[in-house]
């Protein structure tokens, strides 16, 4: 029964590795993407205000990239900090700011940045496509989602 539960945490170190190489896929992709931008405006600086939210939806597309980059590296250093860290090393860094002592803790704080990232999605949305219906339905099924994740959030039990 042993060997399987050392088993186990080498599967949770390895979705620990798998989390973190895509955070830093990401990271490193939006900072190559945000040069692309930076590189792309200063070269052609929009003129015209459809050009000013052309730039601002790629900007946001950047920041839910980033978003989901944090996401992954939450996961990650989450994971560790409940598996895997050694007690003096859960109150240093990242794993003492996240303060995640639990596994409820990491599915609040995953609640919270998903939110987060469903707003953003609806800002693209309304800058690219306008005050349209659709967008309208958007914004009401992601209000739906955001409210019942935070009902979810306040009825889940801590074990």
């Amino acid at each position: 029964m042993e060997k399987l539960l050392q088993s186990s945490r080498i599967l949770v170190l390895l979705t620990i590795i798998t989390c973190a190489t895509a955070a830093c896929l990401l990271y490193a992709s939006s900072v190559v993407i945000v040069y692309q931008i930076v590189m792309d405006t200063l070269s052609q600086l929009p003129t015209h205000a459809d050009e000013g939210k052309r730039l601002a939806v790629k900007l946001l597309k950047v920041l839910d990239t980033l978003l989901i980059a944090l996401t992954f590296q939450i996961i990650a250093s989450g994971l560790y900090r409940l598996f895997l860290a050694k007690e003096e090393l859960k109150n240093k860094g990242l794993l003492k700011a996240m303060d995640i002592k639990n596994f409820h803790d990491l599915k609040i704080t995953l609640l919270q940045v998903a939110s987060v990232i469903m707003v953003i999605l609806f800002l693209e949305q309304a800058v690219e496509v306008g005050a349209t219906i659709e967008t309208l339905y958007f914004g009401i099924a992601i209000a739906v989602v955001i409210l019942a994740s935070v009902f979810a959030a306040k009825t889940m039990s801590h074990s």
